[in-house]
């Protein structure tokens, strides 16, 4: 085994897979990378990516798992989530004619993250993501890695966000300063001083992105999504309730700090409904009141947690492909180029799938990559546990 893992740590170059799962629970986001170098010196070429929709009633369970945690309904999960993982990446490697993986980095599915101590006995952060490593490992024969979050979350730190390391390696620029929003379930910035080393780079969660919206959609309509922000583009946002929104006391608080469907699930979506009712809002005007929602927090955070004046945004994740919320963040920063992924040339559904693969790929040759100037972690760590 040792050997085998020194072989790839040696290679120059290597093909990695990146799988994530995220918090809407939406699918299997797969990726396929050409990988050389590490660190600063790394570059990747990307082969094939595509998004495998979890097969019918997994999402079910899944969302089960959140509200009841069932203790041998989420053993089963675990492994069941790796089986799926793997399949996802033989087909993807098979569909672009690629016979041997040497690497698969797989986030995993975010169960219960707890960024704060609840135990006060036990002054414990923890986090659990299953999709078991060792099934991926198996079926597709590649070295894999998995439970990234877990090494910082041991040191101290808040498990969360990972992926601004790997902003920091594709994305630092000389000359200006860059700021990447990813709007998935839940918002999250990483800003990149011009000209910086990786200790300058500022990130956290933003607050809401799309989970909330998608939440109150499904309650009003039955459709699982704002397709191309056709339902908020026909409501107005209401001022009064969006100014109670913004005292939220996870948007008041100051990095290091991340946040989830713990916090932002079915409860505050369904205390915001009734709120927005009693007030007379129609669901077009919910649907847009959440929206600016996502919006006026990305703002807050860009004027009261970021020390350092932006010259570009560039937006991916799902809430990318809504045009309205897009329209919300151009119009609250109107001072800022920003863009989306795709008009940077890149892709926003594939974005957060890359960034494991090249996280597992600073693992296996063994470079620390989380930051604890963002995760208030005591130290730097070696992420994820390896499976051969």
């Amino acid at each position: 085994m040792i050997e085998k893992l020194l072989a790839l740590a040696q290679k120059e170059e290597r093909i990695v897979a990146g799988i994530m799962s995220g918090t809407s629970v939406d699918g299997i986001d797969a990726v396929l990378l050409k990988i050389s170098g590490s660190y600063t010196d790394t570059k990747i070429t990307e082969i094939a990516f595509n998004n495998y929709p979890f097969p019918e009633g997994i999402s079910e369970r899944i969302f089960k798992l959140f509200d009841t945690g069932k203790a041998s309904e989420l053993c089963h999960m675990n492994f069941l989530l790796g089986e799926l993982f793997a399949n996802a990446v033989m087909d993807l490697a098979k569909k672009a004619g690629v016979e041997k993986i040497d690497l698969v980095g797989s986030h995993g599915q975010t169960i219960y993250h707890i960024p704060e101590p609840i135990d006060k006995d036990y002054r414990l952060r923890s986090t659990l993501q299953i999709g078991e490593g060792a099934v991926i490992a198996h079926k597709t024969g590649a070295v894999t890695v998995t439970d990234f979050r877990v090494a910082d979350v041991a040191a101290g730190g808040i498990g969360a966000p990972l992926v601004p390391y790997v902003d920091f390696l594709l994305y630092a620029e000389p000359e200006q300063t860059v700021a990447l929003q990813n709007i998935g379930g839940i918002g999250n910035i990483t800003v990149i001083p011009k000209g910086a080393q990786s200790n300058d780079v500022v990130a956290f969660d933003t607050g809401p992105g799309n989970m909330i919206i998608d939440f109150l959609v499904k309650k009003t309509t039955g459709r699982n999504y704002d397709s191309d922000g056709a339902i908020a583009a026909k409501g107005e946002a209401n001022a009064k309730i969006l100014k109670h929104l913004m005292t939220d006391e996870y948007i008041q608080k100051a990095p290091p700090k991340a946040t989830g469907r713990e916090y932002y699930g079915d409860a505050f979506s369904e205390k915001l409904y009734n709120l927005c009712k009693n007030a007379g809002l129609s669901d077009c005007d919910i649907i847009a009141t959440a929206t600016a929602f996502s919006a006026e927090s990305i703002l807050y955070s860009i004027n009261n947690f970021v020390p350092h004046d932006i010259s570009k945004l560039i937006v991916g994740g799902g809430g990318a492909y809504n045009p309205t919320l897009i329209g919300e963040i151009k119009k609250r920063l109107s001072k800022l180029e920003v863009i989306t992924q795709e008009e940077a040339g890149k892709n926003s559904d594939a974005k957060e799938a890359i960034a494991f693969a090249i996280l597992a790929n600073e693992t296996i040759v063994g470079n620390a990559s989380n930051m604890p100037q963002v995760t208030g972690a005591s130290c730097k760590k070696i992420l994820g546990k390896i499976s051969v």
